[in-house]
């Protein structure tokens, strides 16, 4: 059963560069499933390389081709396959057959090195062009260094470190 609803989810999905459509009629046996993921490709000739992921705990399915995505973690990576940002919030609307994933809920953004970070609530995410829209109450937290103290001297000295 979970493959089978893995399998319808991912119908709508497609590697970037693909041209195939499903013309398959909608499945409404379908009602849930777990550990969903997405993912979109680089062009070649870099076209095994994930561009992007989207996953989550759940994604149940409602008409038009949109998900409901529990847990939601989506990543973007380079071209070389590091990391360039990871995106945790608990739940999102998935619209499959556009790309697009939005939510009104809490959101946390960090880079690939977890050094720089956002947060806010809402939010909206275009695949295509990879553009994450944070609307409201958004702080960022940028983590340069640790202080530490040298002890044996007169004055506390401080050093970052990278």
């Amino acid at each position: 059963m979970i493959l089978i609803a893995g399998a319808t989810l991912l119908a709508g999905c497609k590697k970037s560069g693909d041209a195939a459509v499903d013309t398959r009629p909608p499945q409404d046996t379908v009602s849930h499933a777990s550990d969903f993921s997405s993912v979109e490709y680089f062009d070649p000739p870099d076209e095994k390389q994930m561009k992007s992921r989207i996953s989550g705990a759940e994604a149940q399915p409602l008409a038009g081709g949109l998900l409901v995505i529990k847990q939601l973690k989506l990543e973007t990576f380079g071209a070389d396959g590091k990391p360039e940002w990871i995106v945790n919030a608990p739940n999102c609307i998935y619209d499959v057959p556009n790309g697009v994933a939005n939510s009104p809920s809490q959101l946390q953004l960090q880079t690939g090195g977890g050094k720089f970070r956002v947060e806010g609530e809402g939010f909206l995410w275009r695949r295509t062009n990879e553009f994450l829209t944070i609307s409201n109450n958004v702080q960022t937290i940028i983590e340069n260094g640790i202080v530490t103290v040298n002890p044996g001297q007169g004055a506390a000295e401080k050093k970052i470190m990278p």
